[in-house]
């Protein structure tokens, strides 16, 4: 089994949809939804903030976040039915899959993941049945606003498999500014030392983050990897991205 979390924008995302749908084995998707997120806020007239790599989310944008992310999950789980891997889009609100707690006032409606149904997914899988998951969660007093990332890592964490970010980015670089400086291999030691001097910075840090999370949670490893056509395989054998290990597994590789 694998979980995977792939961003939001499925416009020219078929071919990576196409390699989802045909992999060879059990999957959980966790999507994320920036992209269409802001362009929904913007249409409607909000503002959009971004604190340590976080979006903002006022009580009032709540609402909004929430359509846009149930949305993108029915329609990533249509087109994976439609390529032979029956799929399910959820909500983290239903049967209670993620519950959550407010991270931070300064973020509004923002949650940590406290919790994971992972009867549902067992449930769903089977039954041969996908589960794709939008990052909302429940909690003591109303939906919260997940970072994808976190939820993703908090799914393979629970379950004890591991877990894939297909990004636009190569994988944890040693030089930001060369796409060449690909790390195949980072242990959790090293991963946090780099978030320390800078050198692992912006967007990458809750990613890394959260994969250390998972880790701490169960996770056995975590990929960081470019999402494209033809990726999963490569990245399995260690052609593409970085794989993230516990301490005492780096040694060994």
């Amino acid at each position: 089994m694998l979980v995977v979390k792939i961003g939001g924008s499925l416009e020219g995302a078929q071919p990576l949809v196409q390699d989802l749908a045909h992999h060879d084995g059990e999957l959980i998707v966790v999507h994320g939804g920036g992209p269409r997120i802001g362009a929904e806020l913007a249409a409607r007239g909000f503002e959009t903030r971004f604190e340590a790599g976080l979006r903002v989310t006022p009580p009032e944008q709540m609402a909004v976040v929430e359509q846009v992310l149930t949305l993108l999950g029915k329609e990533l789980a249509d087109r994976l039915s439609k390529l032979g891997r029956l799929a399910v889009g959820l909500s983290g609100r239903d049967a209670r899959l993620l519950r959550a707690e407010p991270l931070d006032e300064r973020l509004g409606r923002v949650g940590r993941i406290t919790a994971v149904n992972t009867s549902l997914l067992f449930a769903l899988m089977s039954r041969h049945l996908t589960p794709v998951i939008s990052p909302i969660a429940s909690s003591a007093d109303g939906p919260l606003n997940v970072n994808a990332d976190e939820v993703a890592g908090a799914v393979a964490g629970c379950l004890g498999e591991p877990l894939v970010y297909l990004t636009d980015v190569p994988g944890v670089l040693a030089d930001p500014a060369d796409p060449e400086s690909r790390i195949p291999v980072l242990d959790g030691a090293e991963a946090r030392a780099r978030i320390e001097d800078g050198t692992i910075a912006g967007g990458m840090v809750p990613k890394v983050r959260s994969a250390l999370a998972a880790l701490e949670f169960g996770a056995p490893w975590v990929m960081i990897a470019p999402g494209e056509a033809g990726s999963l395989p490569r990245l399995l054998s260690g052609k593409l991205g970085t794989r993230i290990v516990p301490e005492k597994i780096s040694r060994e590789v």
